[in-house]
């Protein structure tokens, strides 16, 4: 077993898998576009199916007018928080593939492929000693609208990305959540030969 981050495991992982979390308290502190295109870049060396690449990502650094746009597009009770952030990214699939006679054609891992490339970002955001948060809550409607993503791409989810802070910072309200998350048993998620979870 591993411990770190007041967490545990229940096999001899790498510590690092504890270490990442998702914390909502950033210090507003802003970084470089660089280092925001290093961030990018390792998610874009993430595997896809048939190299596929179907992830997209519109982002914007804190204190650019495009900051506010991503920002307006999260749900109000994630723009308490996520306007301390440095930045903000949209993640977006391309939900189609092109086949060798130019007919569009359903591509099934679109949303897991962008999943690899969420994770990829997380964890080049760990090695710069920086934090990164997904959410699933926005508008997905004025996200497509005001982010011009045309037809044949869906919004996935949203990213905060940022340098932590203390907790304290947080309104009170969403302070005590502000703690590394545990998990469920290993047992409730993986199955040897068939699936046997529950329902729900």
């Amino acid at each position: 077993m591993t411990s770190a981050n007041s967490r545990q495991s229940e096999y001899p992982i790498d510590a690092f898998f504890l270490k990442r979390w998702s914390p909502r308290a950033f210090t507003g502190e802003p970084i470089t576009k660089e280092t925001m295109l290093t961030i990018l870049d390792a998610a874009h060396w993430a595997p896809s199916s048939g190299n596929g690449q179907p992830w997209r990502f519109v982002y914007a650094l804190k204190g650019t007018p495009d900051f506010d746009v991503l920002l307006d597009i999260l749900v109000e009770s994630n723009q308490r928080w996520a306007k301390n952030a440095s930045a903000l990214i949209i993640l977006i699939s391309k939900t189609y593939r092109v086949s060798s006679t130019g007919e569009r054609r359903h591509a099934h891992t679109h949303a897991f492929d962008t999943g690899a490339a969420w994770f990829s970002l997380a964890a080049q955001t760990m090695k710069l000693g920086l934090y990164a948060h997904g959410m699933e809550g926005m508008s997905r409607e004025k996200a497509m609208e005001v982010l011009g993503v045309p037809d044949g791409y869906r919004v996935e989810a949203a990213a905060a990305i940022g340098h932590l802070a203390d907790k304290d910072t947080l309104p009170e309200d969403i302070r005590e959540r502000e703690v590394p998350s545990k998990r469920k048993p290993l047992a409730e998620v993986a199955f040897e030969g068939r699936f046997m979870g529950s329902a729900d």
